[in-house]
C-alpha cells in the first residue's frame, strides 16, 4: 500500500510539473508572438536631371511576407516631391519582433489612382508625360528590415530614382524608362526608421566649381572611385553603391541624407555641369569639414543628426 501511494504522488507530482511547463511554455510562446503595430512609408532620392518637373509612380497593392497592408489603397505618388526626409504614409501591419526580407511592390503603368494613363511617368518642365514602364509590374524589394519590440516601428521605404530610372541615349525627344528589374529591386531600399540616423550640413563653394554639386554617403571603405565614377550595370548607373545620395540646393547650399543605418559611413561629394537638360558627372571634390569632423568615418546611431558643413576646395 506504502508503494502504491508512492507511485501514485510521483505520478501526480509529474503530472502537475508537466501541466505547468506547458503552462508556461504556451506563455512564452504568446510572449514570442506578440505584434507590433508596424507603419509603411515611402520616401525618395533626388533624380539627375533638370528638365524632370515630376516622378508619378502608381501603387496598387503593398505586400509583406504576402500580406497586403492594411488601410493602404491604390495611390499615385510624387516620388520627386520626397526627398530630403520627406514621406509619405503607406499603411500599417501587425507585425512580431524580427527580421523581414520580403516586401512586394506592385505598379499599375497604365493608369494612375484617377483613372487616368499612364500609370507610372515622368513629367517635364514643358508639362509632358514620358510613360515609364518595366518588364514585370511586381517588384521584390530584398533588402531587409527590422520589427522591434516597440509601438513605433516606422519602415522607411526609400525608392532611389536616380538608380532606378534611366533615359534612352541617342534619342530625339526624352525618354525615361525603369532599369531592369533586378537593377530596380536593388535600387529600393528598407530601414526602420527607429534605428536610422542623419548627416545633413551645407556645401560651400566659393571657386563656382560646379552647376550641381551631389553628396553622396558611402559604407566606410565601400567606395571605389574607380568603379563608382563609370557607369555600372546594364542601365550604367553611376556611383551605384551609395546608400543614398542628395542635391545641395538653397539658399544656405544645403543637403540631408536621411534614414541611414547604423553604421559607419564616408561622404563623397561630386561635380556636375549642365548640358542642356541633363547634368554630367565632370569631377571628385576636395572638401574641407568647417568643423574638424572627418567626413571618412562618420558614426550613426540611431536617431542620430549628425551636422557635415564643409567647404569646397577643389577638384581631385
Amino acid at each position: 500500500m506504502r508503494n502504491y501511494l508512492k507511485t501514485v504522488t510521483v505520478v501526480f507530482i509529474s503530472t502537475l510539473l508537466t501541466v505547468s511547463c506547458s503552462t508556461n511554455d504556451e506563455e512564452d510562446a504568446n510572449m514570442d508572438a506578440e505584434s507590433y503595430d508596424t507603419t509603411f512609408k515611402i520616401t525618395d532620392a533626388p533624380i539627375d536631371n533638370a528638365n524632370v518637373e515630376a516622378v508619378f509612380v502608381t501603387v496598387s497593392s503593398v505586400k509583406v511576407d504576402g500580406t497586403t497592408l492594411e488601410g493602404f489603397n491604390r495611390t499615385t505618388f510624387d516620388l520627386a516631391a520626397l526627398v530630403n526626409g520627406e514621406t509619405e504614409t503607406l499603411g500599417n501591419l501587425e507585425l512580431e519582433a524580427g527580421s523581414y526580407s520580403n516586401i512586394e511592390l506592385e505598379l499599375d503603368y497604365a493608369t494612375d489612382a484617377a483613372g487616368n494613363t499612364p500609370g507610372c511617368y515622368v513629367e517635364l518642365a514643358n508639362g509632358e508625360k514620358d510613360q515609364l514602364e518595366a518588364s514585370a509590374s511586381k517588384i521584390s524589394i530584398t533588402d531587409t528590415f527590422e520589427v522591434f519590440a516597440s509601438t513605433t516601428n516606422e519602415i522607411i521605404i526609400d525608392f532611389d530614382l536616380r538608380k532606378t530610372i534611366k533615359e534612352e541615349q541617342g534619342t530625339v525627344s526624352n525618354n525615361f524608362e525603369f532599369v531592369s528589374m533586378s537593377e530596380l529591386a536593388a535600387g529600393i531600399r528598407t530601414v526602420n526608421g527607429e534605428m536610422a540616423g542623419k548627416i545633413s550640413g551645407s556645401a560651400n563653394d566659393p571657386e563656382n566649381t560646379s552647376d550641381k554639386i551631389v553628396v553622396y554617403a558611402y559604407e566606410k571603405g565601400t567606395f571605389n572611385a574607380d568603379l563608382e565614377n563609370e557607369g555600372q550595370g546594364e542601365s550604367n548607373v553611376m556611383f551605384a553603391n551609395a546608400v543614398t545620395s542628395s542635391e545641395v540646393s538653397g539658399l544656405n547650399n544645403g543637403y540631408n541624407l536621411s534614414f541611414l543605418k547604423e553604421g559607419e559611413y564616408e561622404l563623397v561629394f561630386a561635380s556636375y555641369a549642365q548640358d542642356g537638360d541633363s547634368f554630367g558627372f565632370t569631377a571628385l571634390l576636395e572638401v574641407e569639414s568647417t568643423t574638424g569632423l572627418n567626413l571618412g568615418v562618420i558614426n550613426i546611431t540611431s536617431a542620430v543628426q549628425i551636422n557635415a558643413n564643409v567647404t569646397i576646395t577643389g577638384t581631385k
